[in-house]
């Protein structure tokens, strides 16, 4: 096998907007660098550096492809854990899912959002008997875990180039950003998390800002998407605003309005969909915060109704997107567009929302196909 340089050489790393350059290997990370500072906490800076959504893309004629790498994924006590796991496309066909068997843990007990590292051996991926001649490569990185790659190798004397924008048919850059179900660390692999099945449908070149508990509508991450040179623009707000209680509606309708706003100081005319939360039954009517119980299935932590003035279910959070949206339009934003979220997974689809809050790799599947269906299809606001 023969080493393929990870950095300025024929590898794109997508989905990665800034890297850690660590003595165990080159960490992507999700936002730019320029972020860093900002962000609020530990469990953001985790979510930023997990890899949902990064891939490597490389043309090669290589019969073998070999991947080592050190993931570092959550375990929360009491919890099923959730492997980390790689996926190999060539020439936009899956072609193999692979379990990474070693690397490290961050052991969490709830209610705790900090935990404890216990260090484990980097994993190899070989993936053989690939088709001779040259073709597309795509090795997606797990949605699960943080990710330290070390080396990339290919098969001796294969010619290997960097993927062309030709050679991706000029697929449409497609910026999303959204919560722990944009996130998906419940689906099966990366490409079974819903933005990536999308954008897989709809041929689109996907950066991902799906954090886990962390969507808020954080000005950098607004002013990261302002900067980015893509055609389309998304995101799915609101079930975190629940989840944490971290806005009132007083602030949520403001903080809206001045994310839409940075968004669009870059890009004022680039068509943009904004997707208000899926179902989640015990917020329907009833404010969060929310919390896990025992078991793992989500509920609303009660208190007394003088304490909810204010407060947002997510019935009245889809009502102030929906309006928001609806006012823009009426000033002139013709290319800003409402999709609710109980389109793409609603009352009749619970039965895929096994903790009640978070869909499993079904129900991510559905909801993928269905934005597909709502956003980039013929007539849709993301359509050619």
């Amino acid at each position: 096998m023969q080493s393929i340089p990870l950095e300025h050489g024929p590898v794109r790393i997508a989905g990665a907007l800034d890297f850690d350059h660590r003595s165990i290997g080159l960490a992507p990370r999700r936002l730019p660098a320029w972020t860093r500072d900002q962000l609020p906490d530990a469990m953001v800076d985790l979510m930023v550096a997990m890899t949902s959504g990064v891939r490597l893309q490389l043309t090669t004629e290589a019969t073998a492809i070999e991947l080592e790498l050190l993931p570092t994924t959550l375990a929360y006590v009491g919890m099923p854990e959730r492997p980390a796991v790689i996926d190999l496309i060539v020439d936009g066909a899956l072609v193999e899912r692979r379990p990474l068997a070693s690397g490290n843990r961050i052991v969490i007990q709830r209610p705790m959002t900090t935990g404890t590292l216990e260090r484990g051996e980097p994993s190899a991926v070989r993936f053989s008997g690939l088709a001779a001649g040259m073709k597309r490569v795509e090795i997606w990185l797990p949605q699960t875990a943080t990710v330290a790659l070390r080396q990339l190798s290919v098969s001796d004397g294969a010619r290997t180039e960097a993927t062309t924008a030709a050679q991706q048919q000029a697929a449409r850059r497609w910026v999303h950003y959204g919560s722990s179900i944009s996130h998906c660390m419940e689906a099966d692999g990366p490409t079974n998390t819903w933005p990536a099945v999308a954008a897989r449908l709809a041929n689109a070149d996907l950066q991902s800002i799906g954090l886990g508990g962390q969507c808020h509508l954080d000005q950098f991450v607004a002013r990261t998407i302002r900067d980015l040179d893509v055609d389309v623009i998304s995101m799915k707000v609101g079930i975190n605003v629940v989840n944490a209680e971290s806005l009132k509606e007083r602030t949520f309708i403001s903080a809206l309005n001045g994310f839409i706003d940075t968004v669009r100081d870059g890009h004022p005319t680039t068509p943009y969909l904004v997707v208000s939360p899926i179902i989640c039954p015990a917020a329907e009517d009833r404010p969060g915060p929310t919390v896990p119980d025992a078991s793992g299935v989500f509920g609303v932590v009660d208190r007394p109704p003088a304490l909810s003035v204010g407060c947002l279910t997510l019935r009245r959070i889809r009502e102030i997107i929906a309006d928001t949206v609806e006012r823009r339009r009426t000033l002139g934003d013709d290319n800003l567009h409402y999709l609710d979220g109980l389109k793409l997974f609603g009352e009749a689809d619970t039965g895929d929302l096994p903790d009640g809050l978070h869909p499993n790799n079904t129900g991510y599947h559905r909801i993928g196909t269905r934005f597909f269906e709502h956003a980039f299809a013929d007539g849709m606001p993301f359509a050619r």
